[in-house]
C-alpha cells in the first residue's frame, strides 16, 4: 500500500491538472482522506486529536494547490466534523453506560460502589462538548481505566462481566472504524447527489413551462431529464456560456434526449427572459450567506430574472455548500482563464506583448461570477429545497466552528 505522502502527491498532481467537475473533486478528496485515516496509527487515548491533526495536515497541503476549488476544503472540513461527531458519540455512549451502571439496582451494593460513576459535571460537559471532543476523552480516561480494572483482585465472574459490559459501551467501539464508515457514507452521498436532486424535478417543473439555463451542468442535465422521464412537457432555452460555449454541449445532450431546446447568445438573456417561467442553473459553490459562486455570466442572468420576477433556482449538491463567507480572505471568488479562449494570439500578436505586458491590448477572462443571495429564489440540494436565508443553518449541520480555518497559525515558544 502506498504511503500517505505518495497518495497526497498524486492527488496534488491531479488538482494541478484540474479535475473536471466539483463532484469528482469532492469524491477524490474524500477517498484520499479515507486512506489517510486508514493508515494513521492511533494511540489508546486522544485518538480524535491524532486523526484531526493528520487530516488537517493533509488538508493544508491540498487546499493551497487550487484555492478556487472550494469543494476540496469543504470535504476536508466535513471529514474533520465527522471525526468530532463520532468521537462525541463514543463519549456520549460511555457517559450513558456509566450512568446506567451507577443507577442500577444490583443487590451487591458494595461491589457496585467499587466502580465510580461519572459526576453530573462530566455528563454536562459531554452534552456541550461538540467543539472539544478530545478534552472529553481526556476527562473519561481515568474513570474508564479505573472502571474496567477492579481496584482489588477478584476471582469471581462478576468482575469479568462488568468489564465486558463496559467494553461494549466505550472500549468496544473503535473511533477509527466509525470514522471510516462515516466517510464511506459521505462518498456515497457525493456519488448519488445528482440522483437525489433529480428526484425532486417533478415538484418544480410543470407542464408547458419554459426554462432558461446557462452553460453546462451535469446536475442541471440530470434534473431536466428526470422531469422529461416523468412525462413533463417543457422547453429549455440555453445561453451558450461564452467563451467556452459549454451551453452548446448541454443543448446537444438535451435535444438528444428529446427535450425541445433553443440556444441563444448570452447577451440575449434580457431579450428572452420575459418568455421564461423559471431559471435553473448549477453552481460552483454556495457560500454561508447564501451567495453563489457560479459560471461567468450568471450574475447577469440573475439580474434579468429579478427584473422580470422570474424564479432563479440553483441546484447544488451538499459537497458544494461552503461554510465560509465571500469576504473571508481564504475565499477566491474567481480565477482568470487563458486569453486564448477569447482571442487568437496569432491574429492579435502585434498588439499583445505577454512577456513585458507593454502591449496596448490586454485580455481578461474571468471564469466565475458571484451571485448575491438576494437574487436567488430557491436552492435545491440533495436534502431538499431551501430558501437562501436558511442556507447558513443547513451548512452549520455539516461543519464544526473549530474547522473553518484549516490552516492553523504556527505556535511560538515562550
Amino acid at each position: 500500500m502506498p504511503d500517505v505522502q505518495a497518495l497526497v502527491n498524486d492527488f496534488v498532481n491531479l488538482l494541478k491538472k484540474r479535475i473536471e467537475g466539483s463532484q469528482a473533486t469532492a469524491k477524490q478528496t474524500a477517498v484520499l482522506l479515507r486512506s489517510v485515516i486508514s493508515q494513521q496509527r492511533v494511540p489508546h487515548t486522544n485518538q480524535a486529536t491524532v486523526l484531526i491533526n493528520a487530516v488537517r495536515a493533509v488538508g493544508e497541503q491540498i487546499i493551497d494547490v487550487n484555492p478556487i476549488e472550494l469543494a476540496v476544503g469543504n470535504i476536508v472540513r466535513r471529514v474533520l466534523h465527522i471525526i468530532r461527531e463520532e468521537d462525541l458519540s463514543l463519549v456520549t455512549d460511555a457517559v450513558a453506560g456509566f450512568g446506567m451502571f451507577a443507577g442500577s439496582d444490583d443487590e451487591d451494593d458494595v461491589e457496585r460502589d467499587d466502580y465510580p460513576a461519572l459526576s453530573a459535571a462530566s455528563v454536562a460537559a459531554a452534552a456541550r462538548s461538540t467543539s472539544r471532543p478530545p478534552s472529553l476523552q481526556t476527562l473519561l480516561e481515568d474513570v474508564t481505566d479505573s472502571a474496567v480494572v477492579p481496584p482489588t483482585p477478584s476471582s469471581g465472574g462478576d468482575s469479568e462481566g462488568i468489564s465486558r459490559t463496559l467494553e461494549k459501551g466505550s472500549s468496544g467501539r473503535k473511533l477509527k472504524h466509525d470514522v471510516i464508515e462515516a466517510v464511506n457514507e459521505l462518498i456515497q452521498d457525493i456519488t448519488s447527489c445528482h440522483e437525489q436532486i433529480a428526484e425532486q424535478a417533478v415538484e418544480h417543473i410543470h407542464q408547458n413551462e419554459v426554462i432558461l439555463t446557462l452553460g453546462s451542468s451535469k446536475t442541471v442535465l440530470e434534473f431536466l431529464c428526470a422531469a422529461k422521464e416523468k412525462k413533463r412537457s417543457f422547453k429549455v432555452v440555453v445561453a451558450e456560456g461564452a467563451p467556452r460555449y459549454q451551453g452548446q454541449v448541454l443543448a446537444k445532450e438535451l435535444a438528444a434526449r428529446g427535450i425541445q431546446t433553443t440556444v441563444i447568445a448570452d447577451s440575449a438573456t434580457f431579450a428572452m427572459i420575459s418568455q421564461v417561467n423559471m431559471v435553473i442553473v448549477g453552481a460552483h459553490a454556495v457560500m454561508a450567506n447564501g451567495g453563489v459562486i457560479a459560471p461567468i455570466g450568471l450574475h447577469m442572468v440573475a439580474l434579468a430574472a429579478q427584473r422580470h420576477a422570474v424564479p432563479f433556482v440553483v441546484l447544488a449538491g451538499s459537497h458544494k455548500l461552503c461554510p465560509l463567507y465571500p469576504h473571508n480572505p481564504q475565499v477566491l471568488l474567481t480565477e482568470l482563464r487563458s486569453p486564448s479562449e477569447l482571442l487568437d494570439f496569432g491574429e492579435f500578436s502585434d498588439l499583445m506583448d505577454s512577456a513585458t505586458g507593454s502591449g496596448s491590448l490586454h485580455v481578461v477572462n474571468p471564469a466565475f461570477d458571484y451571485v448575491p443571495p438576494n437574487l436567488v429564489s430557491l436552492f435545491i440540494t440533495d436534502t431538499g429545497g431551501h430558501n437562501p436565508s436558511y442556507m447558513y443553518r443547513l451548512i452549520a449541520d455539516y461543519y464544526s466552528a473549530d474547522d473553518l480555518v484549516v490552516k492553523q497559525r504556527p505556535t511560538t515558544g515562550s
